[in-house]
């Protein structure tokens, strides 16, 4: 079936005149006002333009989980791949990790008292988890977590009894089923058996040296007090993965450092660190994880922070290319190697939800705080039932305490005001504070991101994409620095605004803000250079807005402007006081029109089973690479390192299709399962993007079509 490109930007976007005034707009105008849809579409933010103008072809985005593979790049530009599962010999030992004198005597008359105090099930269960203490080793033994008990007094009486009864273990408080219960955990302590919690050593005894609870105190100088690893996932998302691991462990997911969140719907192997733990620890789990494996472990000096990375490594793998020839796929694939593509922000920025979030940012910046927590709370189009029910009885009843029962906890947002407002009743700014802070933020650079694209695409219609013009911004060369005004000054300077990463992109993207000398050594392009030909088309950067930028000196300027005022927000002063929703308090930096792909290779492959996997993931690499150890109990499925035959994979790679929201997603474009003897074609791309790069971008740039999930699942 032949896909019809989609139309030109030409026709779609309002041009900007200077002097005479604007014609009537034409029906479909680049420029709507703000409003909810079901599903956010490329034109709704901005998306229009292509560099190219070969025609496209059909081919199906992520098919497969596995066929979208992400590599971290890292600072020094080498790209993270998970080589080894086994522990290196540990230099470093935890002194006070030995529990086995506190748990080898016989606690059976504890426990009987225990049983008077506690739920009879957590009493038994109480008793396995000794039990397992004593006959193996502390790192396979797993915290347990109590009965949900809604008594704080009854709850620190437990803790109390812990402290008395049980000093080789500690206990502490953490969420329960719903949101008016809490539960006791409890786990080994590692600070052994004299163990008296965050105090257990005295000063004097600790010598000059500060207690950090993070971690042992006990760590040797000499060895860096970080672990590093790499982390391979399957059909995750990051804050998943360390989430299984961290409980596994014993360790809140905040304890991890990563540079950037990864793809979900992806095979992506990344940096993490975690403080102060053993290596042995860690590679113990792999036998227990399921779609995750840690490896490849180093001690380091310093834990990892958002924005740590060059870029990523993907491997996209297009399945059911169909095409007039195979020379149109190889005249697209050279060109975007060649040319590139227009850098805009991709989708994933903008949310999946009938709730876009460049529109709840407007509304941020507005400071209609009211309006902005009923975007959150509001029952929306297309969720699942569970979440339209919360969301409805909220609104019919205002019963804050029944909604967080019933609302997911994966709604962190929605909570967190529902949490605030339960607290603190109309206070409706700060139950928008209550959002974490990487989250929170999100939604301005959301507003940012769609002004950025709007004016993208009004560049490339209006000035083309092989020339510098007069007024473009692009970043200075050599003694051109010297020339530049200075750009910021000490009253422009934000101390909150450090623009974190948003956790919930995708994970072909990672933010970081340009550093201060960037963002000073920007200028406008004059005739002069225009006649010495020292910028190119590769040079052009437009502005993210914000305190520390300066806007183009031609019309491209009037498109963040005039689209900023149609939704009533202006660009150069705030209407209220609070900072972090404040686009003039915000840093702002600078971003290319244009990318190209870099160690860009392209193959074109044909397969007949359209469940088979056509690239080898760095798992698969590591079982070739050693002789496979059959497992006892499924001899035919499993290798000696827990992954998957082939046979098993393919059933693996069908079942585990799970959508972001949790939905089976549809089988895609596979011919053969209707003809298991068809030949297929695919595309099988290998390029590098900086951090901040979207690669769905290029696919689109490619393809001619768009990148949304919901026009790929009609590819069926």
């Amino acid at each position: 079936m032949w896909l019809k490109p989609a139309p030109s930007c030409f026709s779609m976007l309002k041009p900007y005149y200077s002097a005479a005034p604007p014609p009537p707009p034409p029906p479909t105008t680049a420029f709507k006002p703000l409003m909810a849809t079901k599903t956010t579409e490329e034109s709704d933010v901005g998306i229009f333009c292509y560099i190219s103008q070969l025609p496209g072809f059909r081919g199906v985005l992520k098919q497969r989980y596995s066929d979208f593979m992400v590599n971290e790049v890292d600072k020094e530009g080498n790209v993270v791949h998970l080589t080894n599962l086994d522990a290196p010999v540990e230099a470093v030992k935890e002194s006070g990790t030995t529990t086995s004198d506190g748990a080898s005597k016989d606690y059976t008359t504890e426990i009987e008292s225990f049983r008077a105090l506690a739920d009879p099930n957590d009493a038994e269960r109480l008793e396995t988890f000794i039990n397992q203490i004593n006959s193996s080793s502390d790192d396979g033994v797993m915290p347990i977590v109590l009965s949900p008990d809604y008594d704080k007094s009854h709850r620190t009486a437990v803790h109390n009894f812990f402290k008395q009864h049980f000093k080789f273990l500690v206990t502490d408080t953490v969420d329960g089923p719903d949101a008016s219960s809490k539960c006791i955990r409890v786990r080994i302590n590692s600070g052994g058996q004299n163990s008296r919690g965050r105090n257990s050593r005295k000063r004097k005894e600790r010598g000059d040296k500060p207690f950090d609870s993070r971690g042992s105190e006990d760590w040797s100088e000499h060895v860096g007090k970080f672990l590093r690893f790499h982390l391979y996932k399957e059909n995750k998302d990051t804050q998943e993965a360390l989430g299984v691991i961290g409980k596994m462990l014993g360790v809140q997911p905040r304890s991890f450092g990563f540079a950037g969140t990864k793809d979900k719907r992806a095979v992506t192997t990344q940096r993490v660190t975690v403080f102060k733990k053993l290596a042995s620890k860690l590679a113990a789990l792999n036998d227990r994880l399921i779609g995750i494996k840690v490896g490849d472990f180093c001690y380091v000096t310093e834990g990892l922070v958002l924005g740590q990375l060059l870029g990523n490594r993907f491997t996209i793998t297009l399945r059911g290319v169909v095409a007039d020839s195979e020379d149109t796929i190889k005249a697209s694939a050279s060109a975007l190697g060649r040319q590139g593509f227009i850098n805009y922000f991709g989708l994933q920025r903008f949310g999946s939800g009938s709730v876009p979030t460049h529109l709840i940012g407007g509304s941020l910046l507005r400071g209609e705080w009211k309006s902005t927590v009923s975007m959150f709370l509001d029952p929306r189009e297309g969720e699942k039932n569970v979440i339209t029910e919360a969301r409805e009885y909220y609104k019919e009843t205002n019963d804050i305490e029944g909604t967080l029962r019933k609302l997911p906890r994966h709604l962190v947002s929605e909570r967190a005001i529902l949490q605030c407002l339960k607290k603190c009743p109309g206070n409706y700014l700060q139950a928008l504070k209550a959002i974490p802070r990487t989250l929170r933020m999100m939604y301005v650079h959301s507003y940012q991101s769609y002004l950025w694209n709007h004016a993208a695409s009004m560049r490339v219609k209006k000035y083309g994409t092989d020339r510098v013009v007069l007024g473009d911004l692009v970043f200075c060369k050599g003694n051109e620095t010297e020339k530049v005004t200075e750009v910021v000054t000490s009253e422009c300077i934000d101390e909150n605004s450090d623009d974190m990463l948003d956790p919930n992109d995708l994970g072909d993207i990672a933010e970081t803000n340009l550093p201060e000398e960037k963002l000073n050594l920007v200028k406008a392009v004059t005739a002069e250079d225009i006649q010495s030909g020292n910028y190119t088309i590769e040079d052009v950067v437009l502005p993210m807005p914000g305190s520390r930028v300066i806007f183009p000196e031609n019309d491209i300027a009037d498109v963040f402007h005039d689209l900023a005022k149609k939704d009533a927000i202006s660009l150069t002063e705030s209407v209220h006081n609070v900072n972090e929703f404040s686009i003039t308090s915000v840093t702002g930096n600078y971003r290319r029109v244009f990318q190209k792909p870099m160690d860009f290779e392209w193959e074109i492959l044909k397969y007949v089973d359209g469940n088979v996997p056509l690239v080898d993931t760095d798992l698969d690499k590591i079982s070739k690479a050693k002789p496979a150890k059959v497992d006892k109990e499924d001899p035919s499925s499993v290798n000696g390192d827990g992954s998957l035959h082939d046979s098993a994979k393919q059933s693996e790679y069908i079942d585990n299709d799970i959508g972001d929201k949790g939905e089976k997603v549809p089988e895609v474009g596979s011919l053969s399962d209707t003809n298991p003897q068809e030949t297929q074609m695919a595309l099988k791309l290998s390029f590098t993007l900086p951090a901040s790069c979207y690669a769905t971008m290029a696919i689109r740039e490619l393809l001619k079509t768009s990148t949304s999930v919901a026009f790929h699942k009609t590819l069926n």
